[in-house]
């Protein structure tokens, strides 16, 4: 093995070290993040959501997705079970939804259709649970990192450790004398 070849080699797995360590910390920098931000957030389960958050806090990614899951229900049981995309834009005298401008009520004092508000939980529900459902993917990716991290650590050590053992395995410093493989010995003489 020629020195280039040889120091190319080391400098790999050391690369390949310094960036599992760097995935490392970055994932549990990631991780801590997130954990942090929902707790200061004072987030608490209602008690007819799932029993791993009711009456309980919402301190990581998982526990937040539950969260949008029951606040996605509860946003269901408010607008009878319409979706935003069902639901009318305005409403009429009589109260009733309706996405037809003619149709709808005049505010008297902007002089404009009356908005659905309860088309607008939807917009705040959507809002809400994006955030939570993306602490859940922060978090996920963090444990991504953290994993990749070991691995990318793991092979950079492997390397080194096999590229510094050949050079003694080769002259036979290891494990006693260097041996040639039976296929490559000569034949025995024959007995004529």
């Amino acid at each position: 093995m020629n020195s280039f070849t040889r120091y190319g080699g080391i400098v790999a797995s050391v690369v390949l070290i310094a960036f599992g360590i760097g995935a490392v910390v970055t994932g549990i920098n990631g991780r801590s993040e997130v954990r942090s931000t929902l707790k200061g957030e004072q987030i608490v389960g209602t008690p007819d959501m799932a029993n791993e958050i009711a009456n309980k806090p919402v301190d990581t990614g998982a526990k937040a997705k539950l969260f949008a899951q029951g606040m996605r229900k509860h946003t269901l049981e408010a607008t009878g079970n319409q979706l935003y995309s069902q639901m009318g834009q305005y409403l009429t005298t009589a109260g009733k939804p309706t996405s037809d401008v003619k149709a709808a009520a005049i505010d008297p004092n902007t002089s404009k259709p009356v908005s659905n508000d309860a088309r607008n939980i939807w917009v705040t529900e959507t809002a809400l649970t994006t955030a939570l459902n993306t602490s859940f993917f922060a978090e996920s990716v963090a444990k991504f990192a953290i994993v990749m991290g070991i691995a990318l650590l793991l092979t950079g050590i492997g390397f080194l450790v096999l590229l510094l053992r050949l050079p003694f395995v080769a002259t036979g410093a290891v494990g006693g004398t260097r041996r040639r493989p039976e296929a490559l010995k000569p034949p025995a003489p024959s007995a004529a």
